[in-house]
């Protein structure tokens, strides 16, 4: 009225406090017209180990997938934000499924938070189109850092935190801007836990485990997932229970001592059940780890820092010896390039340079005492430090802060002369510059001549090259055999040479041939014959005589006897049996025979006359024998297997 303008102050509600299905402290925010506080429940939605969420109102769930899913959408765009998962299964033996990556897709941008190796050490890095990214890295409104342990993405003007690592991820939310707009797996940011499983078409679970089927990717990657059962109605379709097994010693860390301090303002419950899921369905035990450590980060966002790794055996990590282990580090530690500037004031656990030293750059995770430059190897280097790299002599440049190489002169050399035949000059690196080159004689085996040589008997060709020459040059080495008459022989064999030596190869070597010895020796004659025979040697030339027959022999009684040719033995003998010694052709024979007595009338003898032949054999009258006389008899001629076709005279004598 009367153009006159009254400013009122404009009266506020009072300020009430709320608390956050979360678990979270409560955020002071200003209305739209930046006028009037009050206070909010920002969106924190969690994920890790075996396959557990905690969706922005609190509620924890595991849901085992194989597939990308949203994890987070706006009910009713208006920043255009969307996050996936990319789900694979972990573990053969359980039938687990474990976080791949992480996709944020937001200003026509697409960036996957990637982790290589999902068993195991984390192996991260950023991707945008299939081209791993140079962290950190910033472009249409994001920002992506690395703090070793996780991989950290942030929409600066919309307050949006997301991390990513080998645990799981999580997602930070401003309740200003996506309160009451958000839908997928990490549920409805609306500080109420009863409807956050929620389906498409705003229908409600029971189980957000059965939730998950629902939220497939369609808009990103290209695999095909399995199609979830046909919508239910309101509250249709429920999961049955499964009764808890024994948790591992490590999740009771959870309700301890140890993290006390955040109990009172975030409760460990919702950790403490996905460490039990995890040590009855997982075979690798170190997989508990994983709630403790989003439960220690969840504490670390609310300004409570809890030192827990050292309390267990499984979940140590190792950092390299320019570097310290830090739970509650600076998300940006301080850089050469950015010493004291750090707008982010989040923190996150992991290896962090030792106190008086910092990181060269973001992406070198190199620390120096003092700034410079780093050479190709990745090496720091001081202001002006003048150094040799890969054949360049360099220098770190102050002025330009980087490093300027330039080619090493080398020494001039005299060309070098080849004496020896074969040889030519060639370049070869110098040992005691290998940057630069010198001249030597190098062998050309293409220059010399073919080998034809051949070895004589007892002897092996073998190829060897002279000191100081070229060319291969065929030495005949000798076997370690004996060689006569162009044969070889073995050590230990006998050699035939002549009938009267006995030779065979030794081991000892000739010092002229170098081939083994041959060594011989008269052949010892054996002059020892049986009975009837003698040694006689007919031929000088011969090596040995022969045993020749002279006698014939007779064993009597076990005794032999010798009979020369026409002796007859025994000679006197009360019986009639005679054997005599006949040469026959060469050989000397015995004959057996009986004496035939002439026929005898003892009345044609006086009385006292009557007497024994002088043989021994036949009766005669003494008056009657008249001397000697020859007698014949006929009788086969014997001598061992052979005998006479027919009797033959014999004679003896008689009277």
């Amino acid at each position: 009225k009367d153009n006159i303008i009254e400013i009122i102050p404009f009266e506020c509600p009072p300020l009430q406090n709320i608390t956050c299905e979360n678990g979270k402290k409560p955020v002071l925010v200003y209305d739209e017209h930046h006028c009037c506080p009050y206070y909010t429940c920002d969106c924190f939605c969690e994920g890790w180990g075996d396959s557990h969420y905690i969706t922005f109102d609190g509620h924890f769930y595991s849901y085992q997938g194989n597939c990308t899913y949203i994890l987070l959408e706006e009910i009713r765009p208006q920043y255009h934000l969307k996050i996936y998962i990319d789900r694979v299964y972990c573990d053969l033996v359980e039938h687990v499924s474990c976080p791949r990556s992480v996709i944020v897709s937001y200003n026509n941008l697409n960036i996957t938070l990637m982790n290589l190796n999902h068993i195991g050490d984390a192996d991260l890095e950023a991707v945008v189109d299939n081209v791993k990214l140079k962290l950190p890295y910033a472009h249409n409104g994001m920002r992506v850092i690395s703090s070793g342990q996780d991989l950290l993405l942030s929409i600066p003007d919309l307050s949006v935190n997301i991390s990513f690592g080998a645990t799981g991820f999580g997602i930070n939310l401003p309740f200003q801007h996506f309160g009451n707009n958000t839908q997928g797996h990490c549920g409805t940011c609306n500080n109420n836990k009863a409807d956050d499983c929620m389906i498409p078409g705003g229908i409600l679970v029971d189980d957000c485990a059965v939730m998950g089927d629902y939220w497939p990717a369609s808009d990103v990657n290209s695999e095909i997932c399995t199609p979830p059962p046909a919508l239910p109605t309101v509250g249709g379709i429920s999961k049955p229970t499964s009764k808890p097994c024994q948790a591992h010693s490590y999740c009771n860390l959870l309700k301890s001592k140890l993290f006390e301090a955040c109990h009172s303002h975030l409760s460990p419950e919702n950790f403490f059940l996905g460490c039990e899921y995890d040590s009855c369905h997982e075979s690798n035990p170190a997989l508990v780890c994983t709630s403790l450590q989003s439960y220690a980060r969840a504490c670390s966002q609310l300004g409570i820092c809890i030192h827990w790794r050292n309390y267990t055996n499984l979940c140590n990590i190792e950092c390299s010896a320019d570097k310290v282990y830090n739970a509650c580090g600076p998300a940006e530690p301080p850089s050469c390039d950015l010493p004291d500037h750090n707008t982010n004031t989040v923190t996150t656990e992991g290896c962090f340079c030792l106190e008086g030293t910092l990181l060269f750059n973001k992406e070198s995770g190199v620390c120096v005492n003092k700034c410079g430059c780093l050479d190709a190897s990745g090496m720091p280097r001081k202001f002006d430090e003048v150094f040799e790299y890969n054949c360049e002599e360099c220098i770190c440049d102050k002025a330009r802060k980087s490093v300027i190489c330039k080619p090493k002169k080398c020494s001039n050399v005299n060309p070098g002369i080849c004496t020896e035949p074969e040889f030519v000059l060639v370049n070869v690196t110098n040992p005691s510059d290998p940057c630069c080159s010198k001249q030597v004689c190098n062998c050309n085996v293409s220059m010399c001549p073919p080998l034809d040589k051949k070895c004589g008997v007892g002897y092996v060709p073998v190829l060897k090259v002279p000191y100081g020459k070229c060319c291969p040059e065929i030495k005949c080495e000798s076997k370690k055999v004996c060689v006569h008459n162009n044969t070889e022989h073995e050590p230990g064999t006998n050699i035939p040479v002549t009938d009267c030596q006995e030779c065979s190869c030794t081991s000892d070597v000739d010092p002229e041939t170098q081939l083994l010895k041959v060594k011989c020796g008269s052949v010892q004659c054996n002059e020892k014959c049986d009975s009837g025979y003698e040694y006689i040697k007919k031929n000088l030339d011969d090596c040995c005589g022969k045993c020749v027959q002279t006698h014939c022999t007779v064993n009597f009684n076990g005794v032999n006897h010798t009979l020369k040719e026409g002796e007859t033995f025994p000679s006197t003998n009360q019986s009639c049996d005679r054997i005599t010694c006949t040469k026959v052709n060469g050989h000397f024979i015995t004959n057996k025979y009986t004496v035939q007595c002439p026929p005898f009338n003892i009345s044609n003898c006086k009385p006292g006359t009557v007497q024994q032949s002088p043989d021994g054999c036949c009766p005669v009258c003494v008056d009657q024998i008249k001397g000697c006389q020859v007698q014949t008899v006929r009788d086969y001629i014997k001598h061992k297997d052979c005998q006479s076709e027919e009797k033959l005279n014999l004679t003896f004598c008689s009277g």
